[in-house]
Order: C-alpha cells, then structure tokens, then sequence
C-alpha cells in the first residue's frame, strides 16, 4: 500500500508542475504578444497587432491546451486502473489468506494479515515438531521405518531403486537436482553467516560439503542433516534442516461427465492368431459387455492369416452384436508406429479419445475410465505404467496346475513388476496427437517409436500423467534371441528376457537347484533311517 500511494503522490506532482509550466508559457507568449518586435523578430514570428499575428498565437495556445488536457485526462485514467487492480489484488491476497487458513484447520475467521501470518507461521514450526527430528517415534514394525538417502556432490544413493534407476545415479530429474541444491546453499548461508562467525573465519565454499542424508516424510516435510570441513582436523560443521510441507489447498472442483466418452483401441497386428484371440475375449468382456463405449481399430501387416484374424473379428461381432470396429489392412514389413499412426488418423468423426494397445495387453473396464480422467485434449495425456507378469511356468512350477489367467493377474512381487521403462500403452485423443506431429514412421519393427512419441510430449507444454495403474497387464511371452544380433545385443537381449522370466528370488531357486535337490534327499533320507 505504502509504495501504491507513494507512486500516486508522484504522478500528482507532476501534474502540478505540468501546470505550472503551462501558466509561465502563457505568460510568456502573452508578454511577447504585447511587446513591440525588432526586424528580427518579425521574422521569426508574426506581428501581435496583425490579425495573422493574433490568430497564430490562439492556435497554439489551444494546441497547448489540448495536448496538457489530453494529457491530464490520460493520468486520471491510469489513477482510475491502478486504484481498481489495487483493490482487485487486495481482495486476492484477503481471499488467498482466508483459504489457507481454512485449509490449515486453524478456524479463522477473516482476521487481519498479520495474525494470518503469525498462524501459517506456527503451522510450518509445528510441522517441525510432529516429524522425527529431534526425538524418535515409536514404530510398531520395522516396515514402518522411513529410511534415509544419502548424497555427495556428484551422486545420490537410494534405496527406493526401481527398474530404470539405479543404486547410485547422478539425480537426473530437475525437482531432486534443484532441492538437493537448494539445501547445500541454505547451509553454506548460514555457516558464512557473519553474525555467527568471527570477523577471520574462513568462508565455506560447496567443496568443504562432504556428505548429506535426507528423507521425506509425505505429511511432514523432508529433513536434510548436512556434514561439512571443520576448521581442524577430525572436525566437521553439521546442519540440520527442514523443508515443512505446508496446509493442503483447493485448487480446483470440477465435475467430470464420461457417459458419451468414446474410446478408439488401436491395436497393430501382424499374424499372432492365438493371441488375438485371446485378446478379443478380453475385449468382448471389458469394453462390450461391461463398458459399452469403446471403438475397436486393427491394423494389419501383410496378408498372411488375415482371415483367421478376419473370422474372429467377425465371429466376436455376430456374437456380441457389435459394429463397432473398423479393419485395415496394410502391406509391407510390419511397423507397430505406422499402424498406429495410420489408425489414428483413419478416424473421421469427431476428436477422440485414442488408446494405443498391444495384443498380448490384457485390461480391465476400470482402466478405461482410468484413461478417460486422466486425459484432457490440448491439455493432458495418459502414461500409464502396466504391470508386466513373469512366466507362470516358474511362478507356478511348484503348483499342480497353473491357474486360469484372471487368477495370475495379481499384483505382488512374486507374480510381476511395474514396467517402468515401457511406453507403448498411452491413452491421448487424437487432436494432440496430430498437432504434436504423430509416430517417426522412419522406425521399422518393435521398438524405439513409442519413447519417441513420449519425448515430444514432455518438450510440449502438455501434462503427462505418469503413474502405475492396477488394471492393465502385460501377458508374459517368450523373448526369443535372435542369431543375427551381435555378441553385446545377444547378451542385452538374454538379460531382458531373464527380467520378464521371473523374480531375483526365483531365478535363485533355478540357479540352485541342484543344491536344493541334494538338501531335501539328505533330508528323506534321515527321516527314513529314524523310522527304521
């Protein structure tokens, strides 16, 4: 407010002093009007008792006037639009204050700033108090622990690891980069801090940071403890900090219609019979029988088995009464990113909703609304991360049977894992996907088009909505390692396939067999030989 009234004060003044000058021109053309003039004068300006003389000086008197009258009214004009966004902006700040009051849980009701303040203020400090930093919290397991991760300069070691992370790693996301930073420069201000050090310290640079740990409790905030050089040998400077979460805020309510949100499902396909049909038992379940709104689209390579493809298509729409599907057929080598950019821009109806899908993928009818909320054209597309399954062969090796497939799709440690570095499956509608210049169809085979796809969204300024979904599977299938590939392709290839084989622990249970063998005969055999 000081520094609004304090830029209206200013404007005024020169207004006033405008209009001062305006009198002393006045004045002075008026005094040269009457005055008698010289030859040379008479030059430079016409005669005051010539009607010529006495016309000129009204015209530029009012051509005066006119332009500090226009320029006057001009000031009034930007006064009037300050003082109306200075009142807009004050009834935001009021109404900012109120909601993060509310949403705090601190039951105020339309108090002045400054006690708003004082009560966030409070909060953050009480963050502070609740989280485990100066005293320990009971636990009731050792599950319930919140591990820390450590980090230097360089490298970040986490536990919490993934597929596509590793133990150590260079943080390569620029919210972990920036907040590790962030840390390490709030604690040298503070170590080079001239109030807490004598007028010789030495200065602390970045290089004297030794090691930090961190962790983040989701409630609470996330507490750094930082080790720095000490100013002698064996010791160090530590700082403890804390970045508190604060209140949850309302952003936005909305409520969402998806009773007429079409999905199209474009599938790619070359031979693969068995699996096509199995995938359109899935489809007739969850997008005939239980959605309803959904709009089938194959694309097939080459003519090979095309009408076994054909009489399941058919056979599925005489049974199900279904007509919505359209078929493609393509020639050439098989290319997953020319499929799906052919049917996508196959569709001529209005903008839709596409979800591109792979034949050995299995899906629920939750997934679909899963895609259709998390989609939004010219603003956000899907991502979802699926959960791969491992071989049932050796998952339930030990079984008498395997079970039928809706049994195996569980999602334990066990059965699967989240396929984190895969971005064939992505829900999008097709505006976007055309604006954004669709699949490289340079491309060939499986592969390469999709993470290509996924890196134009995340350099566009659409939301990409990445997270693990519960209804949507990828059947395990056998990898098979080509001949042709070079001795470092083949053994990338053989690592793949044991990752989607089945877990560390079960791949154990492989490799050690023989061991485990050995054990349960020794074993028998000393049962027998009590007995006896």
């Amino acid at each position: 407010m000081m520094m609004v009234r304090r830029g209206l004060l200013a404007w005024i003044s020169r207004v006033v002093v405008l209009l001062v000058l305006l009198c002393c021109a006045i004045s002075v053309l008026y005094m040269l009007a009457c005055t008698p003039k010289g030859d040379e004068e008479q030059l430079a300006l016409p005669r005051a008792n010539s009607p010529t003389g006495k016309e000129g000086y009204q015209a530029v008197l009012q051509e005066w006037e006119e332009q500090h009258r226009n320029y006057v009214s001009s000031l009034k004009r930007q006064i009037a639009q300050l003082k109306e966004e200075l009142q807009e902006r004050s009834e935001q700040l009021r109404n900012g204050q109120y909601q993060a009051s509310d949403a705090a849980g601190l039951g105020l009701d339309r108090s002045p700033p400054e006690k708003t303040q004082a009560d966030l203020l409070a909060f953050l400090h009480s963050q502070v108090d609740k989280a485990e930093v100066h005293t320990g919290v009971k636990l009731a397991t050792e599950y319930a622990a919140v591990p820390f991760d450590s980090f230097t300069l360089q490298k970040v070691y986490q536990l919490e690891t993934g597929l596509t992370r590793h133990p150590e790693e260079k943080p390569v996301r620029k919210d972990k980069r920036d907040e590790l930073v962030e840390a390490i420069e709030s604690a040298l201000e503070t170590l080079n801090n001239p109030a807490e050090n004598s007028p010789n310290h030495r200065p602390y640079t970045a290089s004297d940071f030794i090691e930090g740990i961190y962790r983040t409790e989701r409630d609470k905030g996330t507490l750094y403890e930082l080790t720095f050089k000490g100013d002698h040998k064996h010791e160090f400077k530590r700082l403890i900090l804390f970045r508190p979460f604060g209140p949850i805020m309302k952003v936005k309510k909305e409520k969402l219609n998806m009773a007429n949100m079409l999905i199209n499902v474009i599938v790619p396909l070359a031979k693969r019979v068995d699996k096509f049909r199995q995938f359109m038992q899935n489809f007739r379940e969850m997008c005939i029988e239980q959605d309803g709104r959904v709009h089938l689209t194959v694309v097939y390579f080459g003519k090979e088995e095309i009408n076994e493809v054909k009489g399941i298509l058919e056979n599925t729409s005489k049974a199900a009464n279904f007509r919505n599907f359209t078929f493609i057929q393509l020639n050439g080598e098989f290319s997953r990113g020319k499929g799906l950019d052919v049917g996508a821009r196959f569709w001529k109806g209005s903008n839709v909703l596409l979800f591109f899908c792979d034949v050995d993928i299995y899906f629920t009818s939750e997934f679909l609304n899963t895609c259709r909320l998390n989609t939004q054209p010219g603003k956000k597309v899907f991502y979802p991360v699926l959960f791969s399954q491992y071989n049932p062969g050796i998952i339930y090796g030990h079984h008498d049977a395997v079970p039928p497939l809706e049994q195996q799709l569980v999602i334990k440690k066990e059965t699967g894992f989240w396929r984190d570095f895969g971005f064939g499956m992505t829900c999008q509608y097709r505006s976007d996907f055309i604006n954004i210049g669709g699949f490289d169809l340079d491309i060939k085979g499986w592969g390469g088009e999709d993470v290509h796809l996924y890196r134009k969204y995340l350099h566009s300024n659409l939301i990409v909505v990445r997270t693990p979904v519960r209804g949507l599977f990828h059947l395990w299938h056998e990898k098979r390692c080509m001949d042709e590939l070079t001795p470092e392709q083949y053994k990338m290839c053989m690592q793949s396939k044991a990752m989607n084989e089945a877990s560390h622990g079960q791949l154990g249970m492989l490799v050690f067999r023989h061991e485990i063998e050995a054990h349960l005969r020794k074993q028998k055999q000393k049962t027998s030989s009590k007995k006896t």
